[in-house]
């Protein structure tokens, strides 16, 4: 898939449900590629113009009907990596939004 990078008049939504059951709707950043695997980057919709907001990165995936789905990240590991690859992104420019990414 490699990296979507999402313009204002592309800005999608999806709500995703916390471990505490609570539904958060979401405003998806950017999908970028690691290693072969997709991963996906939403802020939650009320903190998207706050100058200090939490961001939520999981896996990406598209059954094989193309329906979109997430996958937590597992390992402390491969959030670490995923991580610097996404604060490389925003250090780097290519990806331009005004977020502190408290991963």
């Amino acid at each position: 898939m490699g990296n979507e990078y999402l313009e204002d008049d592309e800005d999608l939504f999806v709500t995703i449900t916390l471990e505490d059951d609570s539904e958060v709707e979401c405003q998806v950043l950017t999908i970028f590629e690691v290693e072969g695997q997709d991963y996906i980057v939403l802020i939650p919709e009320d903190e998207i113009d706050s100058e200090e907001g939490e961001i939520y990165i999981y896996r990406y995936f598209e059954d094989e009907d193309g329906e979109p789905g997430l996958d937590n990240i597992e390992s402390e590991e491969e959030f670490e990596m995923v991580s610097d690859v996404f604060d490389q992104l925003v250090e780097d420019g290519e990806f331009d939004e005004d977020t502190d990414d408290e991963l």
